[in-house]
């Protein structure tokens, strides 16, 4: 194997240092000057530039449209919803100079956008006939964590932020479940990951917010991973920012309102969940190059069949690129393992001798010879076994490490022995979810709306009202 290969450390000896390995070798970050930022290089950048674009097609296909709001709020504007301010105040980054002069009202860096949005709502929100606004930002946010990490937990995210307005709450619900069942279909159907979705606790709600849903991906180490929200604000925001419209009854009324997003912690998920000892192992349906084309030899007509099969594939939409590099072949397989390209094709002289090609694949490590002629049609094949068998074995391992406590004592048991999710009957009173976090270390993760709920609170006794999941979380 290469050197970059064996420096990177197995992931059951040290699962952090294996993800810092791994995002370093496979080129998708490098560490910035600026404390608590990453620079995503280009090959990490290409896996959210997919995501964007994916995401982005289903967001306009529902009727909403991209709009750009200002990287700054006043602390007068921040304030006017004290809730969210409250929820809010601890990452908060502020700006007191501008030049050289003190300004005379301080501002933050936004860390989300609702006030913004808001603010600009009441400007142009005046009757039901401006309703629904289907409003959607691609940009970035401040957030002053403490403690970061690439991808997970950083100080400047990149992400997505949906805000919309409707006439009515059901029609805001309506809206609030519908991106959530967007961000669910492309996180199991195009990152492969298998989300657990649902609603979260008044306690672990978003600030302000009436009702917050998640979805919930359990990482290789069993540690949980929030991978994108979506909220139901009610009129708290409309109402706190005197937005109000004329409705079909000639009444004025506030309307109601959501907001959603995800961000780049998804590429985080996907190194978590996917990833293995040789490194990254994307899902095809993600990858920015699908094959990888590694010619053996310097022989001019493995080189010449090399950029046929790319024009080929590429005559198919599946993207490729040819590893040219002045490297051994072994670097060279190596080096897409550790990237993660789903199918890599070895093209030597003595196999298109007998009309051959070698194709591997990179979730098994399986290797198969194919004809020539054969291979836009085996990777197209194979692309579509990879995309599915990376969803089945996360599910698999997922679901192994999901584990049901009847009583307080069993909880401690299972979440001082085994990593994973925990399953239980819960009272619904915050000082259980409290004593659970204080004296575990798990939150609550989500409500579970479809199992009957049986038995007593597993750590008060008392009538259980919730079925729900806890767990460790980055």
């Amino acid at each position: 194997m290469a050197n970059e290969v064996k420096e990177i450390t197995k992931r059951d000896v040290n699962f952090a240092k294996w993800y810092t390995d791994v995002i370093k070798k496979a080129d998708l970050v490098d560490y910035s000057s600026v404390k608590g930022s990453m620079i995503i290089r280009p090959y990490g950048y290409a896996i959210w530039e997919n995501m964007q674009s994916i995401l982005d097609k289903e967001f306009k296909k529902l009727g909403h449209e991209n709009v750009q709001m200002p990287m700054f709020i006043p602390e007068s504007l921040l304030n006017v919803e004290k809730e969210h301010v409250k929820g809010f105040a601890p990452e908060v980054a502020w700006i007191t100079h501008g030049g050289s002069e003190k300004l005379e009202e301080r501002m933050c860096v936004r860390p989300t956008s609702e006030v913004l949005f808001c603010d600009h709502f009441e400007k142009i929100i005046k009757s039901y006939r401006d309703l629904p606004k289907l409003y959607n930002q691609w940009c970035t946010i401040c957030r002053w964590e403490k403690t970061t990490r690439p991808f997970l937990r950083s100080r400047e995210i990149l992400w997505q932020e949906g805000h919309t307005m409707h006439a009515t709450a059901e029609e805001a619900i309506e809206e609030t479940l519908r991106m959530l069942k967007v961000y669910e279909d492309f996180q199991r159907n195009v990152l492969a990951l298998p989300v657990i979705v649902g609603k979260k606790t008044d306690k672990e709600k978003f600030a302000g917010a009436e009702a917050s849903y998640t979805l919930e991906a359990m990482m290789y180490d069993g540690v949980a991973l929030q991978n994108g929200t979506s909220h139901y604000f009610g009129n708290h925001f409309a109402e706190a920012f005197n937005i109000k419209f004329l409705n079909k009854d000639n009444k004025m009324e506030a309307p109601y309102q959501t907001s959603w997003g995800v961000t780049t912690r998804m590429i985080g998920a996907i190194i978590m969940t996917h990833g293995d000892d040789n490194g990254l192992v994307l899902p095809p349906n993600i990858a920015p190059y699908k094959t990888i084309i590694i010619p053996i030899g310097k022989d001019e007509s493995v080189n010449e069949k090399c950029n046929e099969l790319m024009c080929d594939l590429l005559d198919k939409n599946i993207s490729c690129k040819i590893d040219l590099s002045d490297k051994t072949p072994g670097f060279k397989f190596a080096d897409a393992e550790v990237k993660g390209y789903p199918v890599r094709i070895e093209v030597g002289q003595r196999d298109l001798a007998n009309g051959l090609v070698t194709l591997a694949r990179r979730d098994t490590f399986e290797k198969i010879q194919v004809k020539v002629e054969d291979v836009v049609s085996e990777i197209d094949k194979l692309l579509k076994e990879i995309q599915d068998n990376l969803y089945d074995r996360a599910l698999k391992r997922r679901d192994s490490m999901i584990y049901e406590a009847n009583t307080f004592d069993e909880f401690i048991n299972i979440a001082m022995n085994k990593p994973g999710f925990i399953k239980i009957n819960w009272c619904g009173d915050v000082a259980c979810e409290n004593k659970i976090k204080d004296e575990c270390g798990f939150k609550s993760r989500c409500l579970i709306e479809d199992e009957e709920i049986t038995g007593s609170c597993c750590c008060c006794g008392k009538e259980a009202k919730h079925r729900i999941y806890f767990g460790r979380q980055y």
